[in-house]
């Protein structure tokens, strides 16, 4: 039985680095996976790709010989895909019993409005493959209270769209601050606590504070779902790269697989997933972001506290 993970977001969040990090963070623990790139406009790949949509069709031939642009370009694509799926199901017949990571283009109406890539993907799921979409955003939009609203209802309506088992990933957490502080604590942001507080921020902003009911309605969309929720990820840091691995085996459950596959211990570390939520955020805090002396002070006192307490 496949397992993978269909891999989507907006452009420059990541997705393509994130399958060259998943690729030989995979090969250093022993898992067999096989790099799909689904992007008829990516032809310069940092990963070994052991599938190509390029040799199926290129963006670059539907542009030329049906004069389309590159958004209509994609999405003829996609639908030459959807009906050419014997093409796909050949070669994936060869990679039978390995790991796939499905590198998808990132227009962002392929997933929350058009329904090829969605077919394409019930198409999979006949096949017996267990997939889960891992949607990554870049997290400096966090540093924008409306930036950060927009990003939520853009993960909700994918979510809603795709129908698959959903892991929402804040990407570059090594570059959170890049664009300015954040308001909140990091954990604010994954968890996606009181949207409340970040209406107030946007009552500041003298340009969108006459939008206030429509924002309220937005805020109130997210809340009301209550999916949303994102985990961190820089995918230079091995600690990070193994949290979020952990969420997306218990997703597509691969972490239930045969006992020959996985230790008694590492089932039963990852099914229960016990870790306090506060230290899956805790290094984005420490190593990524500009904490002032008394916040570091009130940080260290918390961990002391919690120390104690748990002894």
């Amino acid at each position: 039985m496949p397992f993978g993970q269909v891999v989507i977001g907006p452009p420059g969040s990541g997705k393509t680095t994130y399958c060259a990090g998943v690729s030989q963070f995979f090969s250093s623990t022993n898992r067999d996976i096989a790099v799909i790139n689904m992007d008829p406009a990516n032809d310069i790949l940092p990963y070994k790709c052991d599938l190509n949509i390029s040799d199926l069709i290129t963006l670059e031939d539907v542009m030329s010989h049906l004069h389309l642009g590159p958004n209509g370009g994609l999405v003829y694509c996609m639908e030459y895909l959807e009906k050419n799926m014997d093409w796909l199901k050949g070669k994936l017949n060869a990679l039978k019993d390995k790991y796939l990571i499905f590198d998808f283009p990132g227009q962002v109406e392929l997933f929350t409005h058009h329904n090829s890539v969605r077919n394409i993907l019930e198409q999979l799921t006949s096949w017996d493959i267990r997939l889960t979409a891992v949607h990554l955003v870049d997290s400096h939009y966090c540093t924008d209270p409306g930036k950060f609203i927009s990003i939520l209802l853009t993960s909700l309506n994918t979510m809603l769209q795709l129908s698959l088992p959903h892991v929402n990933v804040l990407s570059k957490v090594d570059l959170i601050e890049k664009h300015g502080r954040l308001s909140f604590n990091p954990d604010f942001y994954t968890d996606v606590l009181n949207l409340q507080y970040l209406l107030d921020c946007l009552q500041d902003d003298p340009i969108l504070k006459k939008y206030k009911k429509l924002n309220e309605a937005l805020v109130g969309i997210v809340e009301d779902y209550s999916l949303v929720t994102f985990q961190a990820l820089c995918v230079e840091d091995k600690a990070s790269m193994m949290r979020l691995t952990k969420a997306i085996d218990k997703c597509n459950g691969y972490v239930f697989g045969s006992m020959e596959d996985h230790s008694l211990e590492s089932l039963m570390s990852c099914a229960v997933g016990a870790e306090f939520e506060y230290d899956k955020i805790k290094d984005v805090r420490e190593k990524f972001m500009n904490i002032e002396e008394d916040d570091e002070k009130l940080l260290h006192e918390g961990d002391t506290g919690m120390e104690d307490e748990i002894n």
